[in-house]
């Protein structure tokens, strides 16, 4: 499986940033703030969640690079750090509030899912897997995200969630269970041309 993180960086431009070259370190955010910020853009479902979460990811990456010993690719290693912090903000914004709730939102649809409700039925009836994925739970969305898109195993995602590899399997489990009914429901209510 190909990862959004397949950028190649040359070791010179990874031994000039851990010497603190302010170049290749502004080298290594430019080559890799796309595919932190859409990580992050799909495991936190607000723009500026995933906005908070780059720079997080690249305050931390500039704080530890030193510490980075090359033994795993360096796209992976910022790769894991992105989907922590990802994670982290995930777990700050459930302890902090409930889900919100848009004035025009039907009554127990969090905001976002009404809004992908509401762009599903614009024009034809039509579901697709974006919409599908924004109905599923923030937790349930990033195992799946984690696992099927970025690769990671269920003893990974169980590491960085602080759960067990059942949780992740179990998850994932149910995630794909749902995702196959709503696609599948929405493919039967599509009229035929």
């Amino acid at each position: 499986m190909t990862s959004a993180f397949a950028i190649t960086t040359d070791e010179l431009l990874v031994t000039r940033a851990r010497s603190g070259d302010l170049e290749a370190l502004e080298a290594v955010y430019r080559a890799y703030e796309g595919p932190v910020y859409n990580l992050a853009r799909r495991l936190c479902r607000r723009p500026e969640d995933a906005e908070d979460v780059l720079q997080e990811t690249f305050v931390e990456i500039m704080k530890s690079i030193h510490r980075f010993r090359g033994e795993g690719s360096f796209a992976g290693w910022i790769r894991k750090v992105a989907a922590s912090k990802a994670l982290m903000r995930l777990r700050q914004a459930r302890c902090r509030e409930s889900e919100e709730f848009a004035e025009d939102d039907p009554p127990g649809m969090p905001a976002t899912a009404a809004s992908a409700s509401r762009a599903a039925r614009v024009g034809d009836v039509r579901v697709d897997l974006e919409t599908a994925l924004a109905r599923l739970p923030e937790r349930t969305r990033a195992v799946v995200w984690l696992h099927d898109v970025e690769g990671y195993t269920h003893e990974e995602i169980a590491g960085m969630m602080g759960m067990t590899p059942s949780f992740s399997k179990s998850q994932l489990a149910r995630a794909h269970a749902r995702l196959r009914a709503w696609l599948e429901g929405a493919r039967e209510e599509q009229p035929c041309t």
